[in-house]
């Protein structure tokens, strides 16, 4: 999902909206209904859900969305490669356009129209859902302007949605191997010195430094850091690495871990990757990164808030002020992090 930005967009000019939109999305989306919401010449939001027989939930999902933003207009598009020259499925791409509709004008967002597509690339075909007659070629999503604004943001753009779910695949064989190593370094439960904490996040950062170095961390160390953001001033001070001159290398040692580590250490690791995807503008993994966290632990409250704030628009700027508490509780705890660095860089 994406906000507020600068779109190029005319309901005559089909070809460049659907163009537009991998760059928007972070990755090329298969097999989608995608929603974007447009007020005053500026995108509001784009949401984006896997085609299936009943769509009802993920519809009124986007609808809501939609109406709490204040969006007075959207347009919506089908990715269907198999279904968009299918003459059966014409009906069934009618259908869920009226039924949007529907529920859009119900909301006070007009629909400005809905398009079919076979696929989001060069030459790609695609045509008017309502069957007007409007039809055409996809314009070179590489060549929009949205794809160089990304590429000058420093935002990757996946070729597919499964490569960014690779992000965070998980290895069982590695993660069940690191279980020992886990349960031996596990905390007692009880309050630990500030003292503790301190070398947790120390030994945090010193990891993901060697990282970057090529120096892949031993199973000893990898399950210390592992056990150590499960204590909560450890996790939240280690927040503030997604604004800090290290986050480059700090995502890295939170992705390994989210591969590496069994349920229930993972997701820690999965939520702060999201958070450091998220404060840098990257949808796409910060969204996979809050699914899988989720599906270890539906009430884990950060998870839970980041996937609220995502799916509402909130663009990553608010979510990088929360690093602010990071940077309290290193200070109270007396951890030198790396300092800020300029925000501007790591917009989204």
């Amino acid at each position: 999902m994406t906000t507020d930005r600068t779109f190029d967009f005319h309901p005559s000019r089909p070809a460049a909206l659907l163009a537009t939109l991998p760059a928007v999305l972070g990755f090329v989306p298969e097999r989608s209904l995608v929603l974007a919401t447009f007020d005053d010449g500026h995108v509001g939001c784009v949401m984006r859900v896997d085609l299936s027989d009943d769509l009802s939930d993920p519809l009124d999902q986007m609808v809501e969305v939609a109406a709490v933003g204040g969006s007075a207009a959207a347009v919506a598009v089908i990715v269907d490669e198999d279904g968009a020259a299918c003459r059966m499925c014409v009906d069934d791409h009618r259908w869920w356009a009226l039924v949007l509709d529907e529920m859009l004008t119900a909301r006070g967002v007009d629909l400005l129209a809905t398009y079919v597509v076979d696929r989001l690339e060069a030459g790609g075909q695609w045509h008017r859902a309502d069957g007007a007659g409007d039809s055409g070629m996809v314009d070179d999503p590489m060549s929009s302007p949205m794809a160089a604004a990304a590429v000058l943001d420093g935002r990757r753009l996946y070729a597919r949605r499964t490569e960014v779910q690779a992000v965070v695949e998980v290895d069982p064989v590695r993660a069940e191997s690191l279980r020992m190593s886990l349960l031996d370094a596990e905390h007692d439960g009880e309050l630990r010195p500030d003292a503790d904490a301190r070398r947790d996040v120390e030994q945090a950062l010193a990891v993901a430094r060697g990282l970057s170095e090529g120096m892949l961390p031993a199973d000893e160390d990898l399950a210390a850091v592992g056990c150590a953001i499960t204590d909560t001033r450890v996790r939240d001070t280690l927040y503030a690495l997604a604004v800090g001159r290290e986050a480059d290398r700090a995502e890295a040692l939170w992705a390994m871990m989210a591969r590496s580590l069994p349920n229930p250490w993972r997701v820690e690791a999965l939520v702060l990757l999201a958070f450091s995807a998220y404060a840098r503008g990257d949808g796409p993994l910060a969204g996979v990164s809050l699914e899988a966290a989720l599906n270890c632990d539906a009430n884990h409250r950060m998870a839970v808030m980041l996937d609220q704030a995502l799916q509402s628009g909130m663009r990553p700027e608010q979510i990088r002020d929360l690093a602010q508490t990071g940077y309290r509780l290193a200070k109270r705890l007396g951890v030198r992090l790396p300092p800020r660095q300029d925000v501007d860089k790591r917009a989204g």
